[in-house]
């Protein structure tokens, strides 16, 4: 499997129960970080709710979404919730 790119559409692997996210969850890769060891921003639009939920995630914890299952993204809505999570 390849290594997830920005703006890739990724499914998360494990549970994060401090941001309401749960496992195979869909994502958007927004940035790569690459020290002290490589990890991913992914933003999360969760049903339901009108805002965004970003997390910073290491490789194992997501997967790319290879396939055209996904059509194209809404504009973003105005308030943004950010969290950084590694583990």
């Amino acid at each position: 499997m390849r290594s997830p790119h920005i703006d890739d559409f990724v499914r998360l692997t494990t549970d994060i129960p401090e941001l309401a996210l749960i496992r195979g969850e869909i994502g958007v890769v927004r940035s790569t970080w690459f020290a002290p060891s490589v990890a991913y921003e992914v933003e999360f639009h969760q049903i339901g709710h009108d805002y965004q939920t970003r997390a910073l995630l290491l490789a194992e914890q997501v997967e790319v979404e290879e396939g055209s299952l996904l059509g194209p993204r809404d504009p973003a809505p105005e308030t943004v919730t950010a969290a950084l999570i590694v583990t």
